[in-house]
């Protein structure tokens, strides 16, 4: 398949297409007539770094690990490391999340129940919600 149909079909950006190029990894892709081809190969690994751009890694440590893993098995320990990275930087986002939600939680509730209705805080209780 051409990028423009594996782009299409599988709805992969052209973008990571392009990125996926750049990185030297595609086993089986060849030009034909000016044109990339790709193979089931190239489709899964695609798949990968697909998901790990979903996950928030950046285009470097989405080269990173796919060159880990490439590489084989004994590489686990590291991309295992590269895993538990993002997602200890994820729950940290989710946790500063949490906490700007129970603070508009906390204003919400002020302005409904009639107090602080302009919003503000108290310096004490803003401090026994942190």
């Amino acid at each position: 398949m051409t990028m423009e149909q594996v782009s299409e079909r599988y709805k992969i950006p052209i973008k990571i297409l392009k990125e996926y190029e750049s990185f030297g990894m595609c086993g089986a892709v060849k030009k034909v007539m000016g044109a990339w081809q790709y193979d089931d190969t190239d489709i899964e690994r695609l798949g990968m770094i697909m998901t790990l751009h979903d996950m928030g890694f950046s285009g470097g440590e989405v080269e990173t690990y796919m060159r880990l893993m490439l590489e084989g098995e004994h590489t686990k320990p590291e991309r295992m490391a590269m895993l538990n990275k993002r997602r200890g930087e994820t729950l940290d986002e989710i946790h500063f999340k949490e906490k700007q939600i129970e603070h508009m939680d906390y204003l919400r509730y002020e302005m409904q129940k009639g107090k602080g209705t302009d919003g503000a805080i108290k310096n004490t209780e803003k401090e026994s919600l942190i």
